[in-house]
């Protein structure tokens, strides 16, 4: 591949793309991201839930939580939900009150569209936690209380093995459940 100088940057004829002379740039090493499960046991400590069976689904955009007894009120001016999460193997009935984010058409299992209450909540995940929106949605049906959706996952460090489960292993207990987290100064967070 044939080069013609033009100062300092180089001109290659056959991608036309400028190239600095000289050193190449070094790039700063990504980390290696994490490999889940395409189902993995989960955490929502913002809304009392220790443990949670939760499917990876990418094909979902948008995150599920199995939820029933909807009712929306009105706290301090702000639209809240309560609801309340189905007893499973690995917890007892919880009910959970918790401030409306927005109400969506979603598409169900179907494709069908609903409109479903949307909350924010975090999720821990294996060392990871996050803040997530999650839809509200009647799952009884369904093997799994939360489905993880592609917004869930996208750019957090996260990569999954669609042949692998409960890969994260158990959600970090350095963190409380029923105590919103508050993350670090920085604004990263892990």
């Amino acid at each position: 591949m044939a080069a013609h100088e033009t100062g300092k940057v180089t001109t290659s004829r056959k991608s036309g793309s400028l190239q600095p002379d000289g050193p190449a740039r070094l790039k700063r090493p990504q980390p290696q991201p994490d490999i889940i499960g395409w189902r993995e046991i989960v955490s929502l400590p913002d809304l009392g839930i220790a443990t949670l069976k939760a499917k990876i689904d990418t094909g979902a955009r948008t995150s599920a939580l199995h939820a029933v007894d909807q009712q929306l009120f009105e706290r301090e001016g702000r639209k809240w939900v309560r609801f309340k999460v189905p007893a499973s193997a690995a917890h007892k009935t919880i009910p959970v009150e918790t401030p409306l984010i927005d109400e969506r058409d979603i598409k169900n299992t179907s494709g069908i569209p609903e409109r479903r209450f949307v909350i924010r909540t975090t999720l821990l995940l294996g060392r990871h936690h996050w803040s997530i929106e999650a839809s509200l949605a009647n799952r009884a049906k369904m093997e799994f209380d939360l489905i993880l959706g592609r917004s869930a996952i996208r750019r957090r460090g996260v990569l999954v093995d669609p042949g692998r489960s409960y890969v994260a292993g158990a959600p970090s207990s350095q963190f409380h459940v029923g105590a919103p987290i508050v993350p670090p100064p920085s604004g990263d967070i892990p």
